[in-house]
Parts: C-alpha cells; structure tokens; sequence
C-alpha cells in the first residue's frame, strides 16, 4: 500500500493561486521528482482540467520555455484519476472517480506501491478531513500577493503536523513536507 501525498506552491501570505508563483526550473525538477514517487495524480475537475490544458501536448497553445519539457512529458505519461460529479468522461491517461470518496482513494492507495499523488485545493481539503493525506508539502514562495485563495478554509477539525524534510530551493523558495502526527 502507497501513502497518499500532497504539494502546492503558496505564497508567504497564504494564496494557493498558480498564478501568484513564478515556477522556474528547479522548482519543476522538484515537482517531477515528486510525480516520479508516486505510480499515479489524484485531481479534482478544476485541477484536472487546468493541467491538461497547459500540459498535454496538443493541448499547448503558448510556447513554453524549453526546460518545461521533461515535467510536460512526466504529467503526460502519468495515470490519472479525477474526482468530479459533472464530468462525464476523462482522457489523457485518465479514469473518472466516482462513489464514496473515502472508500475509492483507500483503494487506491491500496493498489500502489509507491502512492498517489493529489494536488489542488479542494479535494485535499476533503481528504484532509478524511484522514487521508499521508505527506503534506508546501512549497512556500518569498512573496506577498494579498488576495485568496486559501489553503484547507472551512475545515471542521485541526490536522496536527510533524516535520519530515526541508528543502531550499535558489528562489528563496522553501519546500518543507510533513506528516500528520497520528
């Protein structure tokens, strides 16, 4: 059985907005070391759905730098699993989650062997409340944005968290991962 982990960018003033980070390319080397630990991503619809519009490769409409390639290809190549209620279908290596939340990503996590891998901002918050989520990794941006949106709003109990790991990246961003302490 895999664990279950989970990274986001967010800046020193709490946004989770992709758009609030400047991703370079050590920060994508880190971001396909972590897709290479796990044997499938875990999205939710949006997350889903804006990934694959900036990663599949027909899918391209903006030139990208040429050092974004092998996290385009690692994304690609990857099994996905979609959590939505309005989606009717999914492509790009992908399968449709449906049912009970909790009972279909303990299966999932059961049927790794190096884990499933989730990013976004919805659904790891509803993992979260599930006691699911085995790593928590922030990767926390030197910048003050001023606006949402937050990580984890509106959920019914604390995760308490012990620190495993700490990485400095040169853009003065810090990715620090923890466990829950259980």
């Amino acid at each position: 059985m895999g664990p279950l982990r989970y990274s986001i960018n967010i800046t020193l003033d709490g946004c989770c907005d992709h758009r609030a980070v400047t991703a370079d390319e050590e920060l994508h080397r880190h971001h396909i070391a972590n897709l290479e630990r796990a044997d499938a991503l875990l999205f939710g619809r949006v997350t889903y759905e804006m990934m694959e519009a900036a990663w599949r490769p027909r899918a391209a409409a903006e030139p990208r730098p040429d050092w974004t390639d092998p996290f385009a290809r690692t994304i690609d190549a990857a099994r996905k699993y979609v959590v939505s209620s309005t989606l009717e279908r999914v492509d790009w290596n992908a399968e449709l989650v449906r049912g009970d939340l909790g009972e279909a990503v303990r299966q999932l996590k059961h049927d790794s062997e190096r884990g499933v891998f989730v990013g976004g901002v919805t659904l790891p918050r509803a993992l979260a409340e599930l006691g699911l989520i085995d790593e928590y990794e922030f990767v926390v941006h030197p910048r003050l944005v001023g606006h949402g949106p937050t990580l984890f709003a509106g959920m019914t109990k604390p995760v308490d968290l012990k620190p495993v790991d700490r990485l400095e990246l040169a853009s003065g961003a810090v990715a620090m991962r923890y466990e829950p302490r259980r």
